[in-house]
């Protein structure tokens, strides 16, 4: 009996040690998500695994979890492909639809992991477990996780740099990012023990680990996601059993790295979900050197074009060599091809053949990414060498939006352009871009050069849907030779931007002055601006003639608003403004009025503005930057430089002016960097330096004065001033919304609002005196985290202007000349009064006069003696309810689902039934657009009285 027992144990124990052995079979997996629907959250997931064939065991033993707190555990459809000897593809699909947004971590778990897995504890008792996170947005739309495209089977020898790379791919054209991260057991588990695949208990010659004979390393590039081992160990775990056939000595290692994805939205950039690639590597010894890559340089290609290339393969021990192709342009519709495909051994060298033909679809922001991979085949006289080993390699297409073609150009009356071009071959772009700018710009593009480089001198002044094919720019300065060009626009999620089209050209005539020189001649708070313009050489003296006189307008700013007449009736085109202004805290713009011999107006000069340089302080350097809006262009080829002038040069003078500089505006821009390199001597920390900038520019134009050259401010700082000026004071409203009055202005009619508000700039004995200008914050709501930059000004009062809403808060700033902003100003807000009044009485009998019941509202002139002071104001949603005598409720009004606040009941029941005559009682729930959350929410109750 007794030797029973002992028989019944042990094979109890036996069977035990085959349940483990057979459960021991997972290598790597991920999960991958593909949203199905535009309408529902509805998403096709897909699980891939590579498990050995050893145990026999297939997947689909596990839990599926959507994240949502539904689970699947089995009936999975798993189908299995063979990749290797001893290496099986597994996959099976399920589709979820989510009921509302969220972030779900879906996740698939399955025991049990490969038995004596080197990098972990106890790996046979260890459950597998890798996890996706997507996040369901309608903000961002429909969106895709990245698929991974080369399988994880390959393996690796000791003090031989190990390298894979998933191929991921994200068909939205999302940006990727790549982290490592500690493999799992369950969602919240790690696995115990884990150590890095480069711990030095894994090698007997740790400092010598690496293939260059360094300590070894681990690492991931983040942008491109090559996984580098540097290299493997030379202490093995594991003795037969799981080792490659034939091998007797070899080591198993996991390792696990997240894959982000990442979309920029309005110059936000958003992270939308993640796929975890969990998977394994065998290590073994042999005799054997990796294969080589030859990969081209990265390259961009026309959509619509067809691209070749032969990448070429060599092992330097003569093995034959197997080469892959994998990646985006493989998995995408007219995709791309290799040969040999199916990949087949070849002998040394080996090569294959990329060919893709691309179209208008394929056109994205981001490069392609192509992975090529090598394996070699390490046999010799019939005998393994070792493990055969790979070798990776990233070749990056970009396909580019062709430019457009056919552009064209006419003058049209009234100093206008018209632009004409054809139908853009790419149908699937979102809009075409005109750009302008005066002077013709020849530009040498680079292949990959898309767009219009930043400082051609160029500015974007339309976008118009891709189907659109003519423009017409107006408001255009006399005597100018405008240049054009179009760019294309691809949409997002994978955006993408054309090549720059052609550039086309038309000077229009000089029929009125031409504004040539805005030229600041003393900086100072009585300053000196030189203007000077020419006269209309262009015009009509019959219809306009001589003498002419002009008239100068002037007014604060880069653009004329308000502005004001300083000098009338002048018969010389040069005029020296020298009274009330102050060219060190202001900028000021120009325009010219012509009058013929009879006083006659004829026309004006366009807009122009002086040249307002700024500054920035830096440790042992300033930095300059300017503008002006001007009408002629100030980066032209054939004047390509802005000069730089700055005082303690000449130590003899130490105050002059010297010429320190030039700026090749067309690749620097309108930027100077001051660090004393022109001289070699540093700038002194302890000084105050002082600038001018002189620009060159013109109309391009034979008939007017080349080049025109004009000076800035002169400008001032101290390098390595961090001090900042006091904040503001005595901040307040000095125009507030009288809500005693308010009469609802324009019968009712929507309207806009001005806020003028004021401050003082805080000259306390512990203040600096070198405050420059002022920056406008506002919050619509009030909350601090709500504040956003408005605008900056030179002046202490602003006027918010335009509003269709005037309540909000504001605080003020100052800046320095050293670019010092100061601490906040108190903050001054104003709040709406809102206001809702309903009638006591209507009477719906179809006369079109108070057949409605509404708050009381009136179109402009429509009733004489209407109290416009009854508007509604400010009202952000009401729902309304009307009860009979009897208490039963008869109608309901729902602004949200009407999307409007008038509730304009007819009298009818909620059947649609006319209700006889008497009084109503009502409740209204009315949502006000307020600061003060106390005034906010408002039950109003009361009657009227149906009349019939």
């Amino acid at each position: 009996m007794r030797i029973g027992k002992l028989v019944i144990v042990f094979l109890l124990i036996h069977a035990m040690c085959i349940t483990h052995s057979l459960a021991t079979h997972i290598r790597a997996g991920e999960v991958i998500a593909r949203r199905t629907s535009n309408l529902t959250f509805t998403y096709e997931f897909t699980f891939i695994g590579y498990r050995d064939t050893d145990s026999g065991i297939q997947f689909g033993g596990g839990d599926f979890d959507f994240g949502d707190g539904t689970m699947i555990s089995e009936g999975f459809d798993v189908l299995e492909t063979q990749l290797s000897n001893n290496i099986v593809r597994a996959e099976f699909k399920l589709v979820h639809t989510y009921q509302a947004p969220n972030s779900y971590f879906v996740s698939y778990k399955e025991d049990n992991r490969n038995a004596n897995i080197a990098n972990m504890a106890n790996s046979t008792e260890t459950a597998f477990y890798t996890e996706t996170l997507i996040i369901v947005d309608p903000f961002f739309g429909v969106n895709n996780t990245p698929i991974l495209t080369v399988p994880p089977i390959d393996e690796g020898m000791p003090g031989v740099r190990f390298v894979h790379n998933a191929g991921a791919f994200d068909v939205d054209g999302d940006s990727l990012a790549y982290y490592l991260v500690i493999p799992r057991s369950s969602k919240n588990s790690e696995v115990s023990g884990y150590r890095e695949l480069n711990d030095p208990g894994f090698y007997s010659n740790f400092g010598q680990g690496s293939e260059q004979g360094g300590s070894a390393s681990l690492d991931l590039d983040e942008a491109y996601g090559d996984l580098i081992w540097d290299a493997p160990g030379n202490i093995f775990n594991l003795a037969g059993g799981q080792c490659p056939e034939g091998i007797s000595e070899c080591a198993e290692y996991n390792v696990a790295f997240r894959i982000e994805e990442w979309r920029q939205i309005a110059g936000t950039w958003y992270r939308l979900g993640y796929v975890t690639r969990d998977m394994q590597v065998i290590i073994y010894e042999g005799d054997n050197e990796k294969p080589e890559l030859e990969i081209p340089d990265a390259v961009c290609v026309t959509a619509g074009e067809q691209i070749k290339q032969t990448i070429i393969a060599t092992d330097p021990d003569g093995h034959k060599v197997k080469m892959e192709a994998f990646g985006g342009p493989f998995e995408i519709n007219q995709p791309a091809s290799f040969d040999p495909s199916p990949a087949v051994l070849q002998q040394n060298p080996g090569s294959l053949d990329f060919e893709w033909n691309t179209f208008c679809g394929h056109v994205r922001e981001r490069a392609y990414e192509v992975q090529f991979k090598v394996t070699d085949e390490p046999i010799e006289n019939g005998i393994r060498m070792g493990p055969s080993l790979t070798e990776f390699g990233t070749w990056e297409v970009t396909v580019v939006g062709p430019a457009p073609k056919g552009l064209k150009a006419i003058v049209n009356s009234g100093r206008s352009i018209e632009l004409a071009w054809e139908s853009y071959f790419c149908t699937n772009a979102s809009e075409i871009e005109v750009w302008r700018r005066v002077g013709d710009f020849e530009m040498v593009m680079d292949d990959c050069a898309v767009g219009m480089p930043p400082n051609a001198g160029y500015t974007l002044i339309a976008k118009a849907p891709a189907s659109q094919i003519s423009f017409v720019d107006t408001g255009l300065a006399p005597g100018a030779n405008y240049c054009y060009r179009l760019v294309a626009q691809f949409p997002n999620p994978g955006y993408g931007t054309s090549y720059v089209s052609d550039e086309v050209c038309l000077t229009l005539e000089a029929d009125a002055p031409i504004i040539t020189n805005v030229d600041v001649q003393e900086t100072s708070a009585d300053g000196r601006i030189k203007v000077a313009w020419t006269p209309p050489y262009e015009t009509n003296p019959i219809q306009f003639p001589p003498p002419y006189s002009y008239s100068v307008y002037r007014s604060d700013g880069f653009y004329l608003i308000n502005p004001t007449l300083i000098a009338d009736k002048l018969s010389d085109t040069v005029f020296f403004d020298q009274t009330g202004i102050n060219t060190v805290e202001n900028t000021y713009s120009y325009r010219i009025a012509l009058y013929d011999g009879t006083g006659l107006f004829v026309d004006s000069s366009a807009i122009a503005s002086m040249v307002a340089l700024n500054i920035n302080p830096l440790l042992s350097a300033i930095e300059l930057s300017w503008q002006a809006n001007v009408p002629w262009s100030n980066n032209m080829l054939e004047h390509p430089y802005h000069y730089v002038y700055r005082n303690r040069v000449s130590s003899a003078d130490p105050d002059a002016f010297v010429l320190i500089d030039s700026v090749a505006v067309a690749n620097s821009g309108f930027n100077y960097l001051d660090d004393g390199s022109f001289n070699n001597i540093a700038l002194d920390d302890e000084l105050i330096y002082c600038y001018v900038v002189t620009t060159y520019g013109g109309y391009d134009n034979p008939i007017l004065p080349d080049p025109l050259i004009n000076n800035s401010q002169v400008i001032c700082a101290q390098p390595n001033d961090n001090i900042a000026p006091c904040a503001p004071i005595g901040l307040s409203i000095t125009n507030p919304f009288n809500c005693a009055t308010a009469t609802g202005i324009s019968g009712c009619l929507e309207v806009y609002y001005e806020n003028m508000i004021s401050w003082e700039e805080n000259t306390g004995t512990q203040c600096d005196d070198d405050v420059i200008f002022f920056r406008v914050y506002f919050s619509a709501s009030g909350s601090e985290e709500a504040f956003v930059f408005l605008d900056s000004t030179k002046q202490t009062t602003y006027l918010h202007k335009q509003l269709n809403s005037y309540k909000g808060c504001y605080r003020i700033t100052a800046v320095d000349r050293s670019m010092n902003e100061s601490e906040y100003s108190d903050v001054v807000c104003i709040d709406h009064c809102p206001q809702f009044i309903l009638p006591n009485a209507f009477s719906p009998n179809g006369d079109d006069i108070n057949d409605r019941f509404t708050p009381l509202f009136v179109k402009e002139g429509s009733i004489g003696d209407f109290d416009d002071s009854s508007c509604p104001r400010f009202i952000l949603g009401v729902n309304f309810m009307v009860y009979d005598p009897a208490g039963q409720e008869v109608f309901s009004f729902t602004s949200e689902q009407e999307n409007s606040i008038f509730i304009n009941w007819d009298g009818k029941n909620k059947g649609g039934v006319d209700l006889p005559a008497g009084v109503y009682y009502y409740v209204a729930e009315v949502n006000f657009d307020v600061l003060d959350p106390s005034n906010r929410f408002k039950i109003i109750k009361g009657w009227v009285q149906l009349l019939k």
